[in-house]
C-alpha cells in the first residue's frame, strides 16, 4: 500500500493501524490526515507512547493526554477519578479522533486502560468510546520497557497464561476492529545492499552474505582515518552518550556559550515535555562544537537529524552559527515545542534546536535521518535496537560499525509472525479499496467530517483563521439568489451537494442567506416533524448534530439536521 491509499482510508473515518517499515512515510502520512482534518475545522488529539516521539509529531504522551499517568493497572477507583477529572473530561469528551504514534512501545495493559478511560468519560459502550483511533508505528522497532515486579509476576505464575506484551495482544485491539494500512514505500534508504541487510533483520533470515557486507562496514574505535569528522556516534546506554559528549567538548578550546530553556505551563507537564524534547534543557556550545538540528524547519535548509559545526556566534543576539554538511550557514534561533488542546496552548519550551551530535542514543535516534553514523551495536540488549540503529542511516557507505553481539541483527520472532499477517490484511485492504467507487469513498469521507461536526467547506475555515470572506461560497450565492436548490446548484458548479450544503451553512452564518430562506429547500417529509427536532435541540442545551441525531436514534440524515440547524435563531 501506499502513502494516499492509506491517507484515503484515513480519511473514511476507519479505525486504523498504520505501519510499515523505516523510512517508508508514516509520519509524513500522519501529517497529511491532521493537516487534512484541520482545513475541515477538526482537531484530533494528537498524541504518543513517549515523550521523544510526541515531540516529532507536536502532541503529548498518550499517559498525559488520557490521565493514566505512570499507572501499569486500573482499578474501579481509578477509572472513577481519572474520568471525572475536569482536565481529563475536558479532552477526551469533545474529542473525535485519537492518534497515538510509537504504539509497539506502549505495554497492551496501557492501551486497555486508555481505550476503558475513553468509554467511561464519553459513556459509550464502543471501543474507545466511538473515537476514530488511528495507532502509528512498526513492531520491530523498540518494544515497550517491561517493569520487574515481584508481586505481579508471583501472581502471574498461579496460571496458565503467557505473559502479553505488545499493544496488538490488548482485547481492545481486536474489540477495536483495526484496519491495517501497511505501506510498503521506501523514502529513506536508496542504497540496494543497506536494503537487503535490513530486509534480512527484518525476516530475521540474517546470513553470512548480510555478515559480510556488515563486516565491510567494521571500524576499529581507536582509527578515525576512515570516518569522516564529528560522524555521530549512536550508542544502546546513555551513560555512553553523556561521556562522549562531554569528554568531546571540554577537549575544544574557547569560550562556553549556554542557553538555557524556558518553560511555559503546569509543572508536570513541562517536566514531561523536558523530557521528551531532543533539544537539552541546558545547552552548552564552543566554537567547533559537532551539534544536530532536532527539528524540521524546510525554509532555513535544516531537518530533525541534519548534522553541522558550530563556527561562531552572532553579534547581536550571540546565537550559534551552524554550518551543515551540505555547506549551508544557518543564525539558529529558538524554536519552540507546543503541547495544545482544542487549539489553546497547554505548555511550550523554547530552545535552540541543537543538541551535541558526537554521541545519541539508539533510542532517541528513533524518528531521525542521518548522512552517517558511527554505531556500537556491541551492547544491545534488545530486539529492535540493532534494526532501530542501522536503519537511521541512508547508505551503507555512511555506516561505521564498533562491534556487535549475538541479539544485533535478531527480532523478536513472536513480531515476525505478526508482521506477516499485518502484511495479508494490508493487501487484502488494498485490494477492497482500490475496487470501491470514487464516489461512495468521497460520499462516506464527507459524513465522517460531519459526523466529526467540522465543515466540508474548507473556505470557511481559511475565513475564520485568516478573516476572508469565501470566494467559492460567493460564487454558490449567486446561483442561491435564482432559487436553485441544493442539486442544480451543485451540479450548475460541479462540485458534490455536500460542499454546496457547506456553502450555504457558510453564508447563513455570515448572514447573506437569511434563515427562513432555508425552508423552501427543507425535505417536505420533515416539515411536520419540525416543531419536534427545534423542542430536542431545546432541551438538550445544544448546537452539536450527534446528540440530536442520537436522539432520535438515526431517524434523520446529519444534513436534514444541519439544514433545520440553519434556521434556529442565535
Amino acid at each position: 500500500m501506499n502513502q494516499a491509499q492509506a491517507l484515503e482510508i484515513l480519511k473514511s473515518g476507519a479505525n486504523v493501524f498504520l505501519t510499515g517499515e523505516p523510512g517508508s512515510g508514516k509520519t509524513y502520512t500522519i501529517n497529511q490526515y491532521v493537516a487534512y482534518l484541520r482545513s475541515h475545522g477538526v482537531v484530533p488529539a494528537i498524541t504518543a507512547s513517549t515523550g521523544i516521539a510526541a515531540t516529532h509529531i507536536g502532541g503529548m504522551t498518550i499517559h498525559s493526554w488520557s490521565g493514566i499517568g505512570i499507572r501499569s493497572k486500573l482499578g474501579r477507583g481509578d477509572l472513577h477519578s481519572i474520568s471525572t477529572n475536569s482536565y481529563v473530561k475536558k479532552r477526551i469528551k469533545p474529542a473525535k479522533i485519537l492518534i497515538i504514534d510509537e504504539i509497539s512501545m506502549l505495554p497492551p495493559e496501557s492501551l486497555q486502560m486508555v481505550e476503558a478511560i475513553c468509554r467511561e468519560v464519553k459513556q459509550s459502550p464502543l471501543p474507545f468510546g466511538g473515537l476514530q483511533v488511528v495507532l502509528v508505528g512498526d513492531f520491530f522497532q523498540l518494544p515497550p520497557v517491561v517493569r520487574n515486579n515481584y508481586e505481579e509476576s508471583a501472581q502471574e505464575g498461579l496460571f496458565d497464561e503467557e505473559p502479553i506484551r505488545f499493544a496488538y495482544d490488548a482485547p481492545c485491539w481486536k474489540e477495536t476492529g483495526f484496519t491495517t494500512c501497511y505501506i510498503t514505500e521506501q523514502y529513506r534508504q536508496d542504497d540496494a545492499d543497506l536494503l537487503f541487510i535490513l530486509s534480512k533483520i527484518r525476516s530475521n533470515s540474517f546470513d553470512d552474505l548480510s555478515l559480510e557486507l556488515i563486516k565491510e562496514r567494521k571500524v576499529d574505535a581507536s582509527s578515525v582515518a576512515y570516518i569522516p569528522p564529528n560522524t555521530p556516534k549512536l550508542y544502546s546506554h546513555n551513560l555512553d552518550v553523556d561521556t562522549v559528549n562531554d569528554r568531546m567538548l571540554a577537549k575544544i578550546p574557547g569560550e562556553m556559550h549556554h542557553f538555557k530553556m524556558k518553560a511555559v505551563g503546569h509543572t508536570a507537564l513541562i517536566q514531561a515535555m523536558k523530557k521528551g524534547c531532543l533539544s537539552p534543557e541546558n545547552l552548552y556550545l564552543k566554537i567547533g562544537a559537532s551539534v544536530m538540528f532536532t527539528k524540521n524547519n524546510p525554509k532555513e535548509g535544516f531537518a530533525n537529524g541534519t548534522l553541522g559545526i558550530v563556527t561562531g556566534f552572532d553579534q547581536e543576539k550571540g546565537l550559534p552559527i551552524v554550518e551543515t554538511r551540505s555547506g549551508n550557514k544557518v543564525t539558529v534561533a529558538e524554536s519552540v515545542w507546543m503541547v495544545e488542546e482544542d487549539g489553546k496552548e497547554k505548555g511550550s519550551l523554547t530552545q535552540l534546536p541543537l543538541r551535541l551530535a558526537w554521541a545519541i542514543t539508539v533510542h532517541k535516534s528513533q524518528g531521525i535521518s542521518l548522512d552517517e553514523a558511527v554505531i556500537d551495536l556491541s551492547r544491545v540488549f534488545e530486539f529492535g535496537q540493532g534494526y532501530v540503529a542501522l536503519s537511521r542511516v541512508r547508505r551503507l557507505s555512511g555506516l561505521y560499525i564498533l562491534g556487535w553481539n549475538e541479539k544485533a541483527f535478531q527480532v523478536d520472532t513472536e513480531v515476525l509472525e505478526k508482521d506477516g499477517k499485518l502484511h495479508s490484511e494490508s493487501i487484502v485492504v488494498e485490494q477492497t479499496f482500490s475496487n470501491y467507487p470514487k464516489e461512495k469513498l468521497t460520499s462516506i469521507q464527507q459524513d465522517f467530517i460531519e459526523a466529526c461536526e467540522g465543515t466540508l467547506d474548507i473556505n470557511a475555515v481559511a475565513t475564520k483563521k485568516e478573516k476572508k470572506t469565501s470566494s467559492t461560497a460567493d460564487q454558490t450565492l449567486e446561483f442561491w439568489k435564482k432559487e436553485m436548490n441544493i442539486g442544480e446548484i451543485a451540479e450548475a458548479r460541479d462540485l458534490s451537494e455536500k460542499t454546496i450544503l457547506g456553502h450555504i451553512e457558510s453564508l447563513v452564518r455570515e448572514k447573506k442567506i437569511k434563515r427562513d430562506e432555508i425552508i423552501r429547500i427543507l425535505p417536505a417529509a420533515i416539515m411536520p416533524d419540525l416543531p419536534d427536532i427545534y423542542r430536542a435541540f431545546k432541551d438538550l442545551k445544544t448546537d452539536k448534530l450527534t446528540p440530536i441525531f442520537e436522539f432520535f436514534k438515526g431517524k434523520y440524515t446529519f444534513d436534514d439536521l444541519k439544514l433545520v440547524r440553519m434556521t434556529l435563531e442565535k
